[in-house]
């Protein structure tokens, strides 16, 4: 059975397309249960400020190793590395995740001291 437009031609390019796409899906299902699993754990044994701290630094620090990963991963692409681009795709979505995530916690943090401030007034 020969696709249309011979061996390579546009059914064969759009299944491998659907594969790709159904990949990436199935990668980002699987790294969304990881997360639910491996959530966020409390600190045992501090005082609630040096938890408050360390568990921010802590998010600082992974949303830095995710972006990066995704850099190293991109460099590795261009430099023909890495060939699956859905991973490289996977890992630059996934770093501007975690990078729109920090700024809504930055944007959240700063709307709460200005309204500390102001109470003072």
């Amino acid at each position: 059975m020969s696709s249309v437009g011979g061996a390579g031609g546009p059914m064969t390019s759009i299944s491998q397309i659907m594969a790709l796409r159904q990949e990436v899906l199935a990668r980002s299902e699987a790294l969304q249960q990881v997360r639910a699993v491996n959530g966020p754990q409390p600190a045992q044994g501090t005082q609630p400020a040096n938890s408050f701290a360390s568990a921010l630094n802590g998010a600082l620090q992974d949303v830095s190793a995710v972006q990066a990963k995704s850099g190293a991963m991109q460099a590795a692409y261009e430099r023909g590395e890495v060939t699956d681009i859905a991973k490289v795709m996977l890992a630059r979505q996934e770093a501007g995740v975690a990078f729109e995530a920090t700024l809504q916690v930055r944007n959240k943090l700063l709307s709460a001291y200005q309204d500390i401030m102001r109470m003072g007034s």
